[in-house]
């Protein structure tokens, strides 16, 4: 089991910013997990990547593929009081599922650097 944390990385976001966005979206999409899911991940280390992508679209994508597979998704929209403006879907937390599941749908963005 893994959770991926996906990005737009077209939003240039500060360190700390990316760093509030990507939490938020680790956290959220792990509320969504069923208790047992959740407990098999923390037992593993809650193994994580943070990819990006380019572009908001990308993440609306994501977030209906993932839908579609029946994975546990949480698709990050700011509240826009510091660099974005409001409802800017910055980044889209997947998972925790298993690690096959997650990679058919990321297994082709590019790390964050």
């Amino acid at each position: 089991m893994k959770q991926v944390i996906v990005v737009d990385e077209l939003l240039h976001l500060p360190r700390g910013k990316l760093a509030a966005q990507v939490a938020h979206a680790s956290v959220s999409a792990f509320l969504k997990v069923q208790p047992d899911a959740q407990k098999a991940w923390l037992s593993l280390g809650m193994p994580k990547m943070v990819l990006r992508c380019d572009g908001g679209a990308g993440l609306h994508e994501l977030e209906e593929r993932a839908a579609i597979r029946g994975l546990p998704a949480a698709l990050i929209r700011d509240a826009g009081k510091t660099v974005v403006a409001p409802g800017t879907a910055t980044c889209i937390g997947i998972g925790p599922a298993p690690e096959s599941a997650i990679d058919e749908l990321t297994a082709l963005f590019p790390l964050v650097r």
